[in-house]
């Protein structure tokens, strides 16, 4: 679909713009792989949501949104929480049984989810499935790291408009040649800054807010 395609070509600008660094330093770090592409995905959203009158198709549209956001952040973390309470374990006290990878996993599932979401037993197995937890231990966190300072460089673009645009074009033409801090301060963000973060959070607890607003004007909440 559109966003799906807004999407793609945000990786495809990003790698245009970022091949005079050569083969060595056109790729970016894991960390920033998703920021044009998600870049590019919220401005689309945006468009498409301002357009978008019927409280129905508003609704669908930030669901759709919001289910990617906790999918991406949120369940990434639980993840990643999961992964430092096992290893904290092998550290601290010794082997896992199954049973302990059990109470992690779904420990960690239920700070995520609260009352929301019934756990039941067979689900404390889930952690076996992702490849990730085996094959690239502390991998996770990148998912929800890259999804936040994506969105969070773009809520920098919603407060500047286009003064921000030259400095945002740098960031994609400097690809993998700085480290993530170094390519964040060339558009004005310290990512050492909790604050910063916060404008990732902003964008989808306006959207959450959105969503609500659009449940309510259709009937449905």
């Amino acid at each position: 679909d559109v966003l799906t395609l807004a999407h793609e070509l945000g990786h495809g600008l990003h790698a245009y713009l970022a091949r005079e660094q050569g083969v060595f330093h056109q790729s970016t770090p894991l960390t920033l792989a998703e920021t044009a592409s998600v870049f590019g995905e919220t401005v689309t959203f945006g468009r498409l949501l301002a357009e978008t009158t019927d409280p129905n198709a508003r609704l669908a549209l930030l669901a759709e949104s919001l289910e990617g956001q906790i999918a991406t952040v949120f369940r990434q973390i639980a993840m990643n929480r999961f992964e430092n309470a096992v290893h904290t374990h092998r550290r601290e006290i010794g082997e896992l049984s199954t049973e302990d990878f059990a109470d992690a996993w779904e420990g960690t599932q239920r700070a995520m989810l609260g009352d929301a979401v019934e756990i039941t037993p067979g689900y404390r197995s889930w952690w076996s499935y992702i490849p990730h937890f085996i094959g690239s231990p502390g991998y996770v966190y990148a998912y929800a790291y890259g999804q936040l300072l994506a969105l969070a460089v773009y809520a920098r673009y919603e407060v500047e408009g286009d003064a921000f645009v030259p400095a945002y074009l740098d960031l994609l033409r400097a690809g993998g040649s700085k480290s993530p801090e170094d390519l964040g301060r060339i558009v004005g963000v310290d990512l050492a800054d909790p604050r910063f973060w916060d404008g990732g959070l902003a964008i989808i607890d306006t959207q959450l807010s959105a969503a609500e607003q659009a449940a309510r004007d259709a009937g449905r909440l």
